[in-house]
């Protein structure tokens, strides 16, 4: 095999000397453990980001998902409607709890969740909807919202690859749901290498979530400085779900590069859209009304005459990172779901995520547009 000319990865984080710099300041600190001033400091900075009144840093994503189902009240024997298009931690959460995910389908052209769908499952048992921001392009939240209160259940937005996207002229996190997750991966637009977040307005959710998600009670820095010696209670069976200190002084760093790394990534996905429209077996992302998307990825829908599979594997000869979009839940076998979501099973055979990140050089962008063309000529059935 040929060894490409040049190599432009799938993903890849910008991390620099501030983040080291962040780093050896919590080291110096001698405070590393989670729940600490550093993650209260990101915190408030992430609320005011996400136009929220709190905000609690998490493990992760999925921890953050939890944690919002256990205070809004999922368990045994109820069911929440999840957009099937998703990584299934979206669908773990919603198990975790002991409730039953129920997949909604989700639009041909977005696939975020069709709110027609998602309609059309609310029964006896349902409490509530899970809706993902599909890479980062946020779901039709307004007419979720008026879903979810005709129901009278509850509405969780899955923003894990949304910070710095807008809905409406309204940020990620603050646009309609009762609670909303973030994710902090290697992958997403600001990253830890790992993390999340929880936000929501209701002081009572996000204090229980504060407690759940230090075993079941106040963290310590609450008892910071007092003179006496205050001994807490557990009066709830809580967890381990703590965002380092290290991990928050890195995502201080990162949250205030938000914007120029959402610039970098609408640049390189407008470059795309230009430079890839027209050719044969393709087609590009479709962005909605009224929507600025986080550019999390760069999904291309592959279809006849090219054969996805040939595609990555001619895209990947050349250095050029790709991967598949994302799950169709509903076919997992974990699920052992009887129901069918034809338009998210039909993406999951379609999509190919191509690379999408801020570090992306405009020479980058100009090889792999001409080698997906180059690709797509010898990928033809």
């Amino acid at each position: 095999m040929t060894k490409p000319t040049r190599t432009v990865p799938l993903g890849q984080p910008t991390v620099g000397r501030e983040e080291l710099d962040a780093v050896a300041a919590v080291l110096d600190s001698g405070w590393l453990s989670g729940a600490g001033p550093t993650c209260v400091a990101f915190e408030e900075e992430f609320a005011a980001a996400t136009g929220t009144r709190h905000a609690l840093t998490t493990s992760n994503c999925g921890s953050a998902l939890h944690l919002a189902l256990q205070v809004l009240g999922a368990g045994p024997g109820d069911e929440v409607i999840v957009s099937d298009y998703t990584f299934p931690a979206t669908s773990h959460s919603v198990a975790w709890t002991g409730a039953t995910p129920i997949f909604a389908d989700v639009h041909e052209d977005t696939g975020n969740i069709n709110v027609e769908a998602a309609a059309s499952l609310v029964g006896p048992r349902t409490v509530g909807i899970i809706a993902v921001d599909l890479v980062g392009q946020p779901a039709d939240f307004d007419q979720l919202r008026a879903l979810a209160d005709k129901a009278g259940i509850w509405l969780v937005e899955d923003a894990a690859c949304s910070a710095g996207a807008t809905y409406h002229g309204r940020p990620a996190g603050s646009i309609g749901a009762d609670l909303a997750a973030f994710s902090f991966h290697g992958r997403k637009g600001i990253t830890a290498g790992e993390g999340g977040a929880l936000v929501g307005d209701d002081e009572e959710l996000m204090s229980r979530a504060r407690r759940l998600h230090t075993y079941g009670i106040a963290p310590a820095l609450s008892r910071e400085g007092s003179v006496d010696l205050a001994i807490p209670e557990f009066a709830e069976l809580g967890y381990n779900y703590r965002l380092s200190e290290v991990q928050a002084a890195i995502m201080r760093v990162q949250l205030g590069r938000l914007d120029s790394l959402v610039a970098a990534r609408t640049h390189a996905a407008e470059f795309y859209n230009r430079e890839l429209a027209g050719i044969e077996g393709i087609s590009l992302p479709v962005v909605a009304p009224r929507r600025t998307p986080a550019w999390q990825s760069y999904l291309i829908d592959v279809h006849a005459p090219v054969d996805r599979n040939q595609l990555a594997g001619n895209l990947r000869m050349l250095g050029v990172g790709c991967n598949f979009g994302t799950y169709a839940s509903h076919l997992q076998p974990i699920y052992e779901s009887k129901q069918d979501c034809p338009v998210s099973r039909s993406l999951f055979g379609r999509h190919l995520a191509i690379p999408m990140h801020a570090n992306l050089t405009d020479e980058d962008l100009e090889y792999v547009v001409a080698s997906v063309r180059s690709a797509v000529t010898s990928s033809t059935i």
